[in-house]
């Protein structure tokens, strides 16, 4: 017989108020497209402020994301009920948005603890083995670990060069994306998969050749434009100019944090291999006691890694908490008003975007690979990639067993495209904000929100035309 403790379900809406115990779920056919306009208005504010009034936009992002926020949640109040506004709330906090900032920011302070001192020279050859190196590291310690780690130290081996913006977005295309494919370790979209059923090592043995070919042909073209770059002339500043001259001396600080970074890995593959049996019902929403001891332990983690990292290994790395907390507030908007976005989604054929799941299906109701690679993909570039894996994962069936033998390419192609389309824009996946903030807290001029749109058309899109004929079923 189950012990008392593996049926324990502490359920503090049942006790207050017991209309919300039920109140997460939200039925998304009785939604209008109407209540995605919130979400589109954070997109655009995020994709248009910073050109249109970059000094308010600087100041006030937090401001504009909370105003979308209760655009969304006070007529939704009205309309449902405060009970269900609280419930929607109380979902996206502790299922999505607490785990989510929790794992982001204990990744980003325990890797910017680790500092690498000295400078090597940036050549193209250089740039090119960092970026594979990062690629390599992402489905091992994440692609927020990975980018965190490599950006600052790639950052300072190219400050004495003139075009430095492509470097980035080269390297958020690799290291923050594309190399997280193998892993549920690499990126939150195959961690809810593992978590769903998916055997660890599933994606690694089902999408290695797809992952292969994206990230050679990205490294070979990167080359390519970084050497075009680098011959010019006058690419280089003079030698009294650069802020930090090449030194052979390379040694590194805080080397403790990787021995911390190894715990969060470790705390990550715990939440998902304990399974104790044991959850609290907070609202309507199901917080299962191994999420929470991870979220704890991270939170532990952070603190440990600001505690015992040498004040010189963050003062080396310029380490302030600017990109995380740009990332926590724009991340708060988009959590909150994508509810009903994902209620529509998950209604299927009974919702707003009925075409949507009807274009991945052919007449006989057999998935059609293609299309699910690039609906996968073309919503995780705009909306949060977990959600959106989760929702196809779900429209092709939600069985895990079956997911990964009979409709193996179906899920290879919901997994490719969650992963890799999550570089199209800054916000497919946070440590593009993240690497983006960084980059011009150093001084580099990044390409504006559809500059770096331009960037991923025309490198990436073509790569994933390629794909979709070489690898899925049209």
């Amino acid at each position: 017989m189950p012990s008392v403790l593996a049926r324990l379900s502490i359920s503090i809406a049942a006790v207050l108020l017991p209309s919300l115990a039920q109140a997460a779920e939200l039925d998304g056919a009785t939604l209008s497209p109407l209540w995605a306009v919130p979400f589109a208005g954070v997109l655009l504010s995020i994709a248009l402020m910073p050109l249109a009034a970059p000094r308010f936009w600087h100041h006030h992002y937090g401001k504009v994301a909370a105003g979308w926020a209760l655009l969304f949640l006070v007529p939704f109040a009205l309309s449902f009920g405060a009970h269900a506004a609280l419930a929607g709330l109380a979902h996206a906090l502790l299922a999505e948005y607490l785990p989510f900032i929790v794992l982001i920011g204990a990744l980003y302070t325990v890797a910017g603890g680790i500092c690498v001192h000295g400078n090597l020279h940036g050549t193209p050859r250089l740039n090119t083995g960092i970026l594979a190196l990062g690629t390599v590291l992402a489905s091992i310690m994440g692609t927020t670990g990975a980018a965190m780690l490599l950006i600052r130290p790639l950052l300072r081996a190219n400050d004495n060069r003139r075009h430095v913006a492509h470097v980035v977005v080269f390297f958020i295309f690799l290291v923050a994306n594309a190399g997280g494919a193998l892993t549920p370790l690499g990126d939150p979209p195959l961690f809810l998969g593992f978590l769903k059923g998916v055997d660890f090592f599933w994606t690694l043995q089902h999408i290695h050749l797809e992952t292969l070919f994206l990230c050679l042909s990205l490294l070979a073209i990167f080359y390519l434009v970084d050497r075009h770059y680098y011959l010019n002339r006058e690419e280089e500043l003079p030698a009294g100019q650069d802020p930090t001259p090449d030194s052979r001396d390379i040694r590194i600080e805080g080397k403790a944090n990787f021995l911390l970074l190894a715990a969060v890995v470790g705390l990550v593959l715990m939440s998902g291999l304990w399974k104790p049996g044991i959850s609290f019902d907070v609202l309507g929403t199901e917080v299962p006691l191994q999420s929470l001891v991870r979220d704890v332990a991270l939170v532990g983690v952070a603190l440990l890694s600001l505690l015992i990292t040498p004040e010189g290994a963050r003062v080396g790395n310029e380490f302030n908490w600017e990109p995380i907390l740009e990332v926590g507030k724009l991340f708060a908007g988009i959590f909150l008003t994508i509810i009903p976005v994902i209620a529509m989604l998950r209604a299927g054929t009974d919702g707003a975007f009925a075409g949507v799941i009807h274009a991945v299906s052919d007449a006989a109701g057999r998935p059609i690979d293609g299309m699910y690679f690039w609906a996968t993909g073309l919503l995780s570039s705009f909306l949060d990639n977990a959600p959106t894996y989760l929702v196809f994962f779900n429209t092709a069936g939600g069985d895990a067993a079956t997911l990964m033998t009979r409709d193996a390419s179906t899920l290879a192609a919901i997994s490719a495209g969650a992963v890799f389309m999550g570089a199209n824009t800054y916000i497919g996946n946070a440590p593009n904000l993240m690497v983006k903030a960084i980059a011009e807290n150093r001084g580099v001029r990044m390409p504006s929100f559809f500059g770096y749109m331009l960037w991923s058309c025309g490198v990436l899109v073509p790569l994933f035309l390629a794909m979709t004929f070489l690898f899925f079923r049209l």
